[in-house]
């Protein structure tokens, strides 16, 4: 009972062109929270950004950085090109560095303490390493 000049081709053709789209898997817009990690290293990124910056400053990094030949305008700009995990690593280590202290004297106090070391147990006739102590016995 189809109306004269209908082609129940062109529909079948269509309902089954319409059923493969409906079928076929398309790629989903997956939406999802942003972690609160995310936004708190984007934070803490520019907090420790501003860390140094104050650092640099200060006069007498100021005057350091000049000594090196280091403009403190250029020593800014590097600052602004860092990454954020490059900044974060640079400001919890300046925290963390000893102020005014080396490498240098930390071997000397621990030469200098093993050396008293060894002088009084020489002197209290324990060890004998040294030639020129004494020993009472």
């Amino acid at each position: 009972m189809l109306p004269k000049g209908f082609k129940l081709k062109s529909v079948v053709v269509f309902m089954m062109t319409l059923m493969v789209m409906m079928a076929v898997p398309y790629q989903a817009a997956l939406a999802a929270l942003v972690p609160s990690e995310a936004t708190i290293e984007v934070r803490s990124a520019q907090e420790a950004r501003e860390v140094i910056h104050r650092l640099l400053a200060r006069e007498e990094v100021q005057s350091q950085l000049k000594l090196h030949g280091i403009a403190p305008a250029e020593a800014r700009a590097r600052v602004d090109s860092l990454s954020d995990a490059e900044a974060i690593e640079v400001a919890n280590h300046v925290d963390q560095l000893p102020a005014g202290g080396s490498t240098v004297g930390i071997i000397v106090g621990a030469i200098l303490l093993v050396f008293l070391v060894l002088l009084i147990t020489d002197l209290l006739g324990l060890t004998n390493v040294f030639p020129f102590v004494k020993k009472h016995r």
